[in-house]
């Protein structure tokens, strides 16, 4: 007889989600539903009618985890609504930032896995090894942009200032000396995951990835017209899930996409693994892509050049595009500027696009395993939340706290 288990809410992620799973007699999972009940803020809404510069610094609060790629898929969707060439130092400081937090980002998720993944007798090891490589990761993010958590410098047109030639060689020593200690931390995860034994096949699934570049981002590689969303209520089949889940579900070409890491890998380095392990083992590879990125800009970056772009905010009305390879995979942001204010604003943030793959990637596998599918994938549902639970009939909120800010 079938049997309906619910882990709500569930753990080691930012945010709250459920996790509703149907298990047979022998406790595998026949149907699986993995959804956000992350209240909503409106933060999209906040930034409409606000003076352009205004976005980033808000947007950037939609999360705590993720708040450098929401500043710079800001920055950059503003910065195409206002028709702005960015200058190449200004770019390259962009990148560096985002490469900077890729290292980071990724060494906090290995953090939370351990329990999963690391035997008692190597805990310390790895635990300090993660703590030794964020340091030296958010101090170049702290350099570059103003501050690891909500960067200050990335600005409209570029950067704040560009960095002094002392800071670039000090930066770029410090990322040199760490690449060994990186390079053994990756291999130490790698073997611990494939080590394992989680069954094959556990979190395959076969939608198509998606990514537009393997550490940064480029708009021009997303097309909006292959875009299309649909509500909770046309997606999941059963009414009170549909009813309680608070994310849109966003698809191109008509399907459901995965994006993060394992998506860049495939899409740019001609990864072909799938499934649990095999996020986990992109995401520890692409540390290393991320900081080799880091340590080339480092050498290239003309310290002694601008970094930033003149620019008319009073805009257009053009429909501007940002799109960023955050961590957790590409984070879209949409925005119109016109007479000087924000018209229209929209983010199409990385863990709307994976939640829906991430319930139905647990199905024929023992429940036990759901949980780790999900932290494979990294959620981040503060981000993905988009949608209020109103009543059917007279359209009052159902729940109070969705509109909170």
């Amino acid at each position: 007889m079938s049997e309906r288990i619910v882990i709500s809410p569930t753990s080691r992620q930012e945010g709250h989600a459920e996790l509703v799973m149907e298990v047979d007699d022998e406790g595998i999972v026949t149907k699986g539903r993995y959804f956000s009940i992350t209240p909503v803020r409106g933060l999209e809404k906040i930034v409409t009618g606000k003076a352009p510069e205004t976005a980033p610094v808000i947007v950037q609060r939609i999360c705590g985890v993720c708040p450098i790629p929401h500043t710079l898929a800001s920055v950059e969707a503003i910065d195409d609504s206002l028709d702005i060439e960015v200058p190449k130092a200004g770019r390259l400081l962009r990148e560096l930032t985002l490469a900077a937090h890729h290292v980071n980002s990724h060494a906090i998720h290995q953090f939370l896995i351990a329990p999963d993944f690391v035997p008692e007798n190597l805990m310390a090891d790895a635990i300090n090894s993660v703590s030794e490589i964020r340091k030296n990761a958010q101090y170049v993010v702290d350099m570059v942009a103003g501050e690891g958590i909500h960067p200050s410098d990335v600005r409209i047109g570029g950067m704040a200032d560009n960095i002094t030639e002392l800071a670039r060689k000090r930066l770029y020593a410090r990322l040199k000396q760490l690449k060994p200690k990186l390079d053994e931390h990756v291999e130490l995860m790698i073997g611990l995951i494939e080590d394992k034994g989680l069954p094959k096949g556990l979190g395959v699934h076969n939608q198509p990835t998606l990514a537009s570049h393997q550490i940064y981002g480029d708009r021009t590689k997303f097309d909006l017209d292959r875009f299309t969303e649909v509500m909770p209520e046309s997606w999941y089949d059963d009414p009170e899930i549909a009813k309680r889940a608070c994310s849109t579900i966003p698809l191109y070409d008509g399907r459901n996409v995965e994006v993060g890491p394992r998506a860049r890998m495939v899409e740019f380095q001609g990864f072909k693994e799938r499934g649990v392990v095999a996020q986990h083992v992109a995401r520890a590879l692409e540390m290393k892509t991320a900081l080799a990125r880091a340590i080339e800009i480092l050498d290239e970056l003309d310290t002694s050049a601008p970094v930033r772009a003149e620019f008319d905010e009073r805009g257009t009305g053009k429909l501007g595009v940002g799109a960023i390879e955050g961590p957790r995979g590409l984070d879209v942001h949409m925005a119109k500027v016109e007479n000087g204010k924000i018209q229209f604003y929209s983010a199409l943030v990385p863990t709307t696009w994976n939640i829906p793959t991430m319930g139905p990637a647990t199905e024929g596998f023992h429940h036990e395993y759901g949980p780790h599918v999900i932290r494979a994938y990294d959620p981040c549902l503060s981000c993905a939340t988009h949608v209020m639970v109103v009543d059917d009939e007279d359209r009052s909120v159902i729940k109070d706290e969705m509109v909170r800010l």
